[in-house]
């Protein structure tokens, strides 16, 4: 038996509670179960799949029971890699939520709700601890992803939205009624919008319209690699990119002060465009590589954290610090006492990610910044 707080809710004569389960709670509790079907093309392309994801297919394949009684769609594949994708933003970046929104379940056995203090709605909720107790009836690609996640710190609180007196004919009606009613946002709204309208913070608008510029920009090295807004084909989440400007725009020191930091807003999405174009030029085998991280968000937000190093070296070399032979010049001493290998995934890029994702930004900014600084 498990206990967890819980909040009892009454509408319309239903009674459910809101409460939340770890996600080792959901690995051991919940039951997933999807429409039976034929195997189709998806299924013959599962060993690609797995080697090309990162996802075990197979593990999860295993979780998922097959019922013609069952009410669940087929699973999405695409979702499931989508959502692993965006876990992997949100833990990186430590900055959004991976499920904020509850996830909704049905509990095949009434459970026991015992009240605490004065108000009768808020106590302890009892689930027996047996496996496959819960049904997900909204949430269940949330959960796979989760479940995919294992293994990877990903230990997060879900909230969650309980049942336990749902007939079947209810549980039915239920599921129907939250699949028929979502209302999206269209992508191409959210893209197009700028900075300056989404953000009253004006670091937080040029933030936004650099990292745009970044990845809409017709031969930016950056081009199509980052999620902007959460929507779109990158790899990398915009917010990590962003908070990192964000401070940077924050400390007009570090930029050369107020006037320096008008420059900047008039320049700065020339200066990060051409930057990225000559760390690009310096190291080009790791930057096309598969087999590198110089492209995740923590070795891009080491770059961001350099800029102004960067900038300042290129006056110092007395050349336009907007420009891209003078940015290519400040941060060629990266190619000799940096090298392409540093950027190995399986190599010295993991040795040195064992500190954590914040450590490792800030190991990387170091060594860039004394590289720079011994030429």
């Amino acid at each position: 038996m498990i206990t967890i707080p819980g909040h009892r809710v009454r509408q319309f004569g239903v009674e459910f509670y809101q409460t939340s389960f770890t996600s080792t709670d959901i690995q051991r509790l919940v039951k997933f179960e999807v429409l039976n079907y034929a195997a189709t093309a998806e299924g013959e392309k599962k060993e690609k799949m797995t080697k090309t994801s990162g996802i075990n297919w197979e593990m999860l394949e295993r979780r998922i029971t097959r019922s013609e009684a069952a009410f669940q769609r087929p699973v999405i594949r695409k979702k499931i890699r989508e959502l692993v994708q965006y876990y992997s933003d949100c833990q990186e970046a430590q900055n959004l939520p991976a499920i904020p929104g509850a996830v909704i379940m049905i509990a095949e056995k009434r459970l026991t709700f015992s009240p605490l203090g004065k108000n009768p709605s808020i106590g302890m909720l009892q689930i027996p601890e047996e496996p496959g107790i819960l049904r997900c009836l909204d949430g269940q690609h949330r959960l796979l992803a989760l479940s995919a996640q294992a293994g990877k710190d990903a230990q997060i609180d879900v909230p969650a939205v309980l049942f336990d007196t749902l007939d079947p004919r209810q549980t039915v009606e239920l599921f129907v009624t939250i699949n028929a009613k979502h209302t999206r946002l269209n992508p191409s709204h959210l893209i197009s919008l700028a900075g300056r309208r989404l953000y009253a913070d004006v670091h937080q608008a040029l933030a936004h319209d650099i990292i745009r510029r970044l990845n809409e920009e017709e031969g930016s090295p950056l081009q199509g690699e980052i999620k902007i807004l959460g929507v779109g084909r990158g790899r990398v989440s915009q917010a990590s990119l962003a908070d990192e400007m964000v401070d940077l725009f924050g400390n007009i020191e570090k930029l050369g002060g107020a006037n320096r930091f008008k420059e900047f807003e008039q320049d700065g999405k020339r200066f990060f465009l051409n930057y990225f174009k000559a760390i690009q030029a310096v190291f080009p085998k790791a930057w096309a590589g598969r087999k590198y991280s110089i492209k995740t968000g923590a070795a891009l937000r080491a770059f961001i954290r350099l800029s102004p190093d960067v900038m300042a070296r290129s006056r110092e070399l007395k050349k336009d610090p907007f420009d891209h032979f003078g940015i290519r010049e400040a941060i060629a001493p990266w190619g000799d006492r940096i090298g392409e290998g540093r950027f190995e995934t399986e190599g010295e890029w993991r040795k040195k990610l064992a500190g954590g994702t914040r450590g490792t930004v800030e190991l990387l900014a170091r060594e860039l910044r004394d590289a720079m600084k011994a030429s």
